[in-house]
């Protein structure tokens, strides 16, 4: 680095904290045991000490200091002081975890989006694929409806009549993104038919359906009129149709929407 003042970046990475981390890193894998010579022990205090003076950095960052910290590479096995009190503001203020916490979903949406992008890019003249569904998804997790709802109903717009079958395959990760309903009801699938667990297809929803559970969530939430509904369940029977034989989650997804766009119209009259 030559000790330059400069900052500068490698991806989502402050290039000095994870040179100083993949050094560490190199020296256990040579050495074969935890840093117990003096070289070690200094350069650990070294990354320690830049990280303590460290006025910018990412969270992917802290991630990494702590990954270091739990692998014991601290001098002599000693718990370095918290993050909390070494680091320095990184904007104003002490480090806010919560905003840590916030960064982590709206990162892992971003990088998911852009796989979709590809996917779209790559496999589009075989079916037809939207990009947003996760930002969907994510954007109903933290209660923007209205977001939510132009980006599901854009969505269902595109799909309807489109090429093929596009799916979203469920991973416990996803959970994050998830509201109760579907997260019960992937749980519900798996426990009752067991083979959905080695079978990942099984419990798969297709893109079309996802949109219209969300597109329904939204104008339940947004108290759309009873009007709205009812042309949210043309939608899902012309889906139900164009679609043909459906998986085991999107059949049950598609029975809990339209009861809940049902009970929605009649309570309401």
């Amino acid at each position: 680095m030559n000790q330059q003042q400069q900052t500068q970046y490698v991806s989502v990475f402050s290039t000095e904290l994870l040179a100083h981390y993949l050094y560490i890193r190199c020296q256990s894998v040579v050495k074969c045991r935890q840093f117990s010579q003096m070289s070690s022990t200094d350069e650990v205090q070294r990354y320690e000490k830049c990280f303590s003076e460290s006025t910018e950095m990412f969270d992917t960052d802290v991630i990494v200091f702590h990954s270091a910290r739990r692998a014991k590479y601290s001098a002599n096995c000693e718990k370095p002081a918290s993050s909390r009190q070494q680091t320095k503001p990184v904007t104003s203020g002490e480090l806010d975890t919560s905003e840590l916490v916030e960064l982590l979903p709206r990162s892992a949406v971003e990088h998911l989006t852009t796989c979709r992008q590809l996917e779209a890019r790559e496999f589009g003249s075989i079916a037809t694929i939207v990009t947003t569904d996760f930002e969907a998804m994510y954007a109903y997790k933290r209660g923007d409806y209205q977001w939510c709802l132009h980006l599901s109903t854009q969505n269902v717009h595109t799909l309807i009549g489109g090429r093929g079958v596009s799916a979203m395959l469920w991973y416990s990760e996803l959970i994050q993104l998830m509201d109760d309903d579907l997260v019960c009801l992937v749980g519900l699938t798996a426990l009752v038919d067991p083979e959905c667990r080695e079978n990942l297809v099984d419990i798969a929803i297709s893109q079309l359906f996802l949109s219209l559970y969300l597109m329904t969530q939204c104008q339940m939430k947004l108290h759309h009129s009873v009007t709205s509904l009812a042309q949210t369940l043309d939608y899902i029977e012309v889906a139900r149709h164009e679609l043909g034989r459906l998986c085991t989650l999107d059949q049950l997804l598609l029975k809990l929407t339209e009861r809940k766009i049902l009970r929605y119209i009649s309570v309401d009259r």
